[in-house]
């Protein structure tokens, strides 16, 4: 690829049980973001110790992560939006700049 152009923008990785991916998907439709990646199955260890990322049950019964690249501004209203979720559950946000080409397909301009 010749001349690429690098725009900056903020990833967003929400990590969250899988029974609340519909909360987490609408907060993010409705603050406009064009698009995510959803990963099921993750393994960790956090506060609540390890937790393994196989199937047990169903879907909903696993971590998921949420990757969404968007502009600065929307940052702030997406948090806003998941602030009450994480005061009653557990998981976690993680917020980096990142650089991307094609900026189209994450913004409406």
């Amino acid at each position: 690829m010749k001349n690429l152009n690098f725009s900056p923008l903020k990833k967003l990785e929400i990590i969250l049980g899988g029974e609340h991916q519909s909360f987490a998907t609408d907060v993010l439709d409705r603050a406009g973001v064009k698009g995510y990646t959803i990963i099921n199955n993750l393994s960790g260890k956090g506060s609540h110790g390890f937790h393994e990322g196989h199937l047990m049950f169903n879907e909903d019964d696993v971590l998921i992560m949420i990757i969404a690249a968007v502009p600065e501004e929307r940052v702030k209203p997406i948090l806003e939006g998941l602030s009450p979720f994480y005061n009653e559950h557990s998981g976690v946000v993680f917020i980096s700049d990142i650089q991307v080409t094609r900026l189209v397909k994450f913004s409406d301009g």
